[in-house]
């Protein structure tokens, strides 16, 4: 009776001893894992602090440690939009002892420039002179001024962008007789960078103070790029409103010497003066032995710009409707920088009654836009209600069922 009370007791403890073992074990692991900084090839940090990665690559990564930030909000000036980044490990963190930054492997051949605030930088935005002057006409719409700074950081190879403030925006509320504004920012002419502001509510005068790191962009092409800033409204119920847009070419800017603080007035949005939206193909058969119809997306073409660039990334949604009620939706894939689209996408919808009477059909082409909400380019409908060549495309569908049919038509406002 004794040995198997032995041998018991022994494995009890043995059992013990595997939990506790592998808890050890994957407690650690995970304690390593989380210590690792992942790579950034982008970095958006609130209230002016900058996180400089040692290895880049095409990774993209958002967001700071937010416990490190409040922590060292009390040492960082009100009016400082920089930190020393020397003082600072990967994690935002300022250690006890102050360590010099190793850099990356891939910027040990560029000769590091240590920048030198500009005595601008603390100087009121108030008593700072717009670099370009405005037009008459840009003067007579008082849409308010934004504030913000750029700076190029020669040793990590990386843009800076901080957007400080805007002042005297219009009031988009007419209730409230207040604004929910935000901003979106592009990089132009390739747009492959888009970030935007968080939204600060019930304001004219938004102190944003939002950073936006972009890595791997030689100073050679920052004579190139131009930026473009869309100050918008949020609105919860439909489409944000459009305040205005400042537009910054960066050629002739000089930023070798440090950070450089401007303003510039926020002017009407460019709206584009067009004779049309661009025209959109489409193929419709209507099967009436399995009451099905068949909508086929061929192509697009000229499309007006959507923004500065010149160029849309055009997508289409189909949205099939009774009796004014939407029943079904589709959407054809995404094409990149092109007024004119080639989409060869086929849709087929069940018709819930018999005939296309009760039956229309909306095809809203748009621009797919990561920052915000897409922008409607233009509309059409088809349906028995339809007016001009919308109307005629119906009628001959349902006169001739089960051909595939194709005609061309204009887009109208969306």
């Amino acid at each position: 009776d004794e040995i198997p009370t032995v041998v018991g007791i022994f494995s009890a403890f043995g059992l013990v001893f595997s939990v506790s073992l592998f808890s050890w074990i994957c407690c650690q692991r995970k304690s390593s894992k989380s210590n690792k900084t992942p790579p950034y090839k982008f970095v958006h940090v609130l209230k002016g602090v900058d996180i400089y990665p040692e290895n880049l690559n095409s990774k993209k990564k958002f967001g700071a440690d937010d416990k490190s930030e409040a922590k060292n909000k009390s040492a960082m000036p009100k009016n400082s939009l920089h930190l020393d980044l020397e003082k600072r490990d990967l994690n935002g963190n300022f250690p006890k002892t102050t360590t010099k930054m190793q850099s990356s492997p891939d910027l040990e051949n560029s000769s590091p420039k240590h920048f030198a605030e500009r005595k601008k930088d603390s100087v009121s935005p108030d008593s700072l002179k717009s670099i370009t002057s405005l037009s008459s006409e840009d003067k007579q719409d008082k849409l308010g001024t934004l504030f913000f700074s750029l700076e190029y950081n020669f040793e990590k190879k990386a843009f800076v962008v901080n957007i400080k403030e805007a002042r005297g925006l219009p009031a988009m509320d007419e209730q409230s007789m207040t604004s929910d504004p935000y901003i979106k920012m592009t990089i132009l002419p390739e747009k492959k960078h888009k970030v935007k502001t968080r939204v600060l509510r019930k304001t004219l005068d938004p102190a944003f103070d939002e950073t936006f790191t972009f890595y791997g962009i030689p100073y050679s092409q920052i004579q190139d790029l131009t930026l473009h800033f869309m100050v918008l409204s949020f609105d919860r119920f439909s489409r944000d409103d459009v305040i205005g847009e400042v537009l910054i070419p960066l050629a002739g800017i000089e930023l070798s010497e440090g950070r450089l603080l401007m303003d510039r007035e926020i002017i009407k949005r460019n709206v584009r003066k067009s004779s049309g939206r661009g025209e959109l193909l489409v193929s419709l058969c209507y099967q009436s032995t399995t009451n099905t119809l068949t909508v086929v997306v061929l192509k697009a073409r000229h499309l007006p710009k959507s923004d500065v660039s010149g160029l849309s990334d055009p997508y289409v949604k189909v949205n099939l409707y009774h009796a004014k009620k939407r029943i079904s939706k589709k959407k054809t894939h995404v094409k990149k920088c092109t007024p004119n689209a080639v989409f060869n996408e086929l849709f087929v919808f069940d018709i819930p009654c018999e005939g296309l009477d009760d039956i229309s059909i909306e095809f809203l082409v748009l621009d797919s836009d990561r920052g915000s909400r897409n922008e409607v380019i233009g509309r059409l409908t088809l349906g028995s209600s339809a007016e001009g060549t919308g109307g005629e495309h119906w009628k001959e569908i349902c006169e001739y069922p089960r051909r595939q049919i194709a005609k061309w038509h204009m887009l109208c406002d969306g």
